[in-house]
Parts: C-alpha cells; structure tokens; sequence
C-alpha cells in the first residue's frame, strides 16, 4: 500500500474524458487540520487522507464532500454549507473536498471509482495505509 504525502497531483474520475481536475493532497495532520480554511475558494479539489469526517466551521463557502473507500470508490456525496458538521462515515478512508457543484460536473458520484496521480508518480489507484483514523482536516478529519 501507499503512504500519501502532501503536495499536488491530478484527480481522474472513472468514465470522464475531461482533463484530469487539479488536486492538493492533505496527509499530514497539520495540513488536514488546515484544508480549506481561510480560503476563497479552490481551483480542483482537495483530497484529505487519512480521514472520514469533515466541518466546514468557519470556512467563507459551501463545499462539496465525497466519501471515498479504500480503494477510492466513492461511497457518498453531500453539500455542506459554511458552519456544518459532516456525518462519520466508518467505511470511509479518504475524504475529497471543492467547491459546491464541483462533484457534479466532474461526474463523481456514488460507486464511481477515482485515480489519485501525485505529482511525481506513476498513474494509478493508490491507497493510503493509515486507513481509519478520525484526524483533521480544515474541516474535521
């Protein structure tokens, strides 16, 4: 299994022809515990790991918040508003995290499997090995 690291990457999503979506991965605590706060916005997505729950307390805009399983399949997508607390997902591994209709037009849906590409990296499914812990992300891994 892999270890993630933070820094950037590319996000392919299963069935899309499109361009790859710009990703910033988030595998450090201090970095999870950041995510998206104080920002504007983001271009892409943001992949928290390891992580199965997020709040958007004090964020300045809604988000979307896709689940995702070991083996990066997406298990659910939700919408949260600025000042929410997302539920706990056990089986999730992985949380990705953009801005509000992003998901949708991406095509990331539940059972819909994604690609992570770390800048630097081979292509292919990687998989975080500290799967399961509760640990930050700007909202709350």
């Amino acid at each position: 299994m892999r270890r993630w690291h933070d820094g950037i990457g590319e996000l392919l999503v299963e069935g899309r022809e499109e361009a790859p979506v710009a990703l910033r991965i988030a595998a450090s605590s201090r970095t999870r515990a950041r995510g998206l706060l104080g920002r504007d916005g983001i271009d892409g997505a943001m992949l928290l790991t390891p992580c199965n729950s997020v709040h958007t307390f004090r964020m300045r805009f809604p988000i979307d918040v896709a689940y995702l399983d070991r083996g990066l399949r997406v298990l659910a997508v939700h919408t949260l508003r600025p000042g929410r607390l997302g539920m706990v997902r056990v089986r999730a591994r992985h949380v990705l995290e953009a801005e509000a209709g992003s998901m949708a037009d991406w095509g990331v849906v539940p059972g819909v499997r994604v690609s992570v590409v770390a800048a630097g990296a081979a292509p292919g499914g990687a998989r975080g090995r500290r799967a399961g812990r509760n640990q930050g992300s700007g909202p709350a891994c």
